[in-house]
């Protein structure tokens, strides 16, 4: 038979082992040190079949393994964030290849966090931006939370689904088997006398009312840049955010409150101009968990961490360390 053939008979053979069973071998391998050899003879397979059966576990999702900080590390790191910043707890993530790498590595810390903590009955107010809505596809299969996921900003039809809230809550209200509630208003208006208008509305008082009831908040941290994500979906525009910066804006808490490095409220036109929970509104919430795995958000971070909002911190190791030498470097 040639080795063309062999290899369309041993993909055939795979195909024919049935899921449950792939399922049973990797819990039996990966949970309870089963052996290879053992597994072999178990199951009346070669153990170079129970190998390929593994590999495909690995390669389908049914099998996920991950690499962890070590625990002396991660816990050196925690209590120094905590010593100086007053959170609760750090979660941080080995630093990754790429970006997208980086951003699944913390969101997924951050799904487990929940799953961990989170109880039936809570309401969890949900931010917007790619590393919130990242939590969403990382959250353990076996998980089930009757938990209400509400919307703590307005929406935006050019934010695409990975960024809008709304499209964010669902997903994680579904991932956990709870619930979602929309907030009917748009994530930007042009001043904020049009804001206030708004937040007179019943419905949108409504959903933010419940907002800020929440146990836990989910949020992320903006850095200020010309290729934010706030410039690419049209709410600023590039000049807006550099003469931002020129006032010494380093980033935002979810695109609600725009900050300098020490955790002040921006001066600049952009503040004031968002439908959404404020910082004074985090304050209320047990738990705000803050995300941010991008290398250039150091400072954003740290300017979040200084306005004594943020609980939860989930990052990379980089930037766990780089947030700490720039607080040494920019104390009063």
């Amino acid at each position: 038979m040639s080795t063309t053939a062999v290899e369309r008979r041993a993909a055939a053979d795979w195909r024919d082992i049935p899921t449950e069973v792939i399922v049973e071998i990797a819990s039996l391998y990966y949970h309870q040190d089963i052996t290879q050899e053992e597994l072999s003879q178990r199951f009346s397979m070669s153990r170079t079949r129970i190998s390929r059966l593994l590999k495909r576990a690995r390669e389908e999702g049914v099998v996920e393994i991950r690499v962890h900080q070590h625990p002396s590390v991660s816990n050196e790191l925690e209590r120094e964030f905590i010593a100086r910043f007053a959170i609760d707890r750090l979660l941080v993530s080995l630093d990754q290849r790429d970006a997208e790498a980086q951003r699944v590595a913390v969101a997924s810390l951050v799904a487990h966090h929940l799953a961990k903590t989170m109880t039936d009955g809570m309401i969890v107010a949900t931010g917007m931006g790619r590393n919130v809505a990242a939590v969403a596809d990382c959250v353990p299969a076996s998980v089930r939370r009757a938990v209400t996921f509400v919307c703590a900003i307005g929406g935006s039809v050019r934010a695409g689904e990975h960024m809008n809230p709304d499209h964010i809550c669902r997903r994680l209200a579904v991932r956990f088997s709870g619930e979602s509630e929309t907030l009917y208003a748009p994530a930007l208006v042009a001043d904020a006398a049009l804001r206030d208008e708004l937040y007179r509305n019943h419905t949108v008082r409504l959903v933010l009312d419940r907002a800020r009831r929440a146990d836990m908040a989910l949020v992320g941290i903006g850095d200020l840049s010309e290729d934010s994500n706030m410039v690419r979906m049209g709410w600023f525009s590039p000049q807006e955010v550099a003469e931002a910066r020129l006032s010494g804006t380093i980033g935002d808490i979810m695109g609600y409150d725009f900050i300098d490095i020490h955790g002040r409220p921006s001066s600049a036109n952009m503040q004031g101009r968002v439908i959404g929970l404020t910082t004074r509104d985090l304050l209320r919430i047990p738990d705000v968990v803050a995300i941010a795995s991008e290398n250039t958000k150091a400072a954003a971070i740290l300017g979040a961490l200084r306005t004594g909002v943020i609980n939860t911190l989930a990052t990379s190791s980089t930037n766990a360390r780089t947030v700490l030498r720039l607080d040494e470097a920019t104390r009063p």
